[in-house]
């Protein structure tokens, strides 16, 4: 509005309009990137279920409040000879019958943070080895996972990815 002819300037209206407009469209903008940051979050916060590498698929299950892991198949699951794969490597010769699927090589992770989870052991049925492991949720189907001996920078990192139900 004009102060010294009392008429509205049409284009001073238009643009209070664009700018309640602009203003309300932020709004739902931060609203939807907000809803979006917190969907994004819940639906990445477990590890729970079936992920896969080059080699197997894992089941991560929950079990006394920590998270362990069971290999659940194989992409190999036979020797040459035919035979079902046993865990040949194991340090106890009493164990080494076991077969490979269905074996827990993952346990005791407890939850440190919404993307991970530390103070686990993990398994290595190609050595027989055991090591300190952390998993850490990188998306909703990918997660890296971690084991080393005493210090983290002293090991290997594999990324798995979640495994098609």
């Amino acid at each position: 509005m004009n102060l010294k002819t009392g008429q509205t300037n049409r284009n001073s209206s238009v643009c209070e309009r664009c700018g309640r407009r602009t203003a309300i469209g932020i709004l739902v903008l931060f609203a939807l990137i907000c809803f979006g940051i917190t969907g994004l979050a819940t639906e990445i916060s477990s590890p729970i279920g079936r992920w896969q590498n080059a080699d197997a698929t894992f089941q991560i299950f929950e079990s006394n409040g920590r998270l362990s892991a069971k290999i659940v198949a194989l992409k190999e699951p036979r020797t040459r000879e035919g035979k079902e794969k046993t865990d040949i490597h194991n340090p106890d010769p009493a164990k080494r019958s076991v077969p490979i699927i269905g074996l827990v090589f993952m346990s005791g992770f407890a939850k440190k943070s919404e993307t991970r989870w530390e103070g686990g052991t993990i398994y290595d049925p190609k050595s027989g080895n055991i090591y300190s492991c952390f998993m850490e949720l990188e998306g909703p189907d990918k997660i890296k996972v971690r084991g080393f001996i005493g210090l983290a920078f002293l090991g290997r990192t594999e990324y798995w990815s979640r495994a098609k139900e």
